[in-house]
């Protein structure tokens, strides 16, 4: 399996690369490229923001890029990406665990990220009824989703 480690300020373009690189294949059909393109400076911006604060950051390093990262605090898991090359190889599952093992019972998804809901589906976590706009247009719907009860 693959190593994680500890984001450093340095990853920042890294982190905003992969995010990029996920979300155009995983949600191109929510985000459309033409009509929205990705927000790159802020996503940027974001990153930077997080690995500057108390968010915990970690991540994956691939063959010149990142495989997967993920962001967390103690009571949420924030980010979670796994570049389209690696989806199923159990990265993301792993993440979740991290997350969890370190406090995180809530997380927000958008209703339209199948691929990431059924993940979270199967790992036993459930929408909690609770939804809110997601900050980049076309400003899509998320919903949280809560740990399951005793992990």
């Amino acid at each position: 399996m693959s190593e994680w480690r500890p984001a450093s300020t340095g990853d920042a373009l890294l982190l905003a690369d992969l995010e990029r690189d996920a979300n155009l294949v995983a949600l191109g059909h929510v985000f459309s490229p033409a009509a929205h393109p990705f927000p790159y400076d802020g996503v940027l911006a974001r990153w930077r923001s997080l690995l500057a604060g108390d968010v915990v950051v970690e991540v994956v390093e691939g063959a010149g890029r990142l495989d997967a990262f993920l962001a967390h605090d103690t009571t949420t898991l924030r980010h979670l990406a796994v570049h389209p090359d690696r989806w199923g190889c159990g990265l993301a599952s792993s993440a979740v665990a991290r997350a969890v093992a370190a406090g995180a019972t809530r997380l927000w998804c958008l209703v339209d990220n199948a691929r990431a809901r059924r993940l979270y589906d199967h790992l036993g976590w459930r929408p909690t009824g609770q939804s809110r706009t997601a900050e980049w247009p076309p400003y899509p719907v998320e919903i949280e989703y809560a740990a399951p009860v005793g992990r």
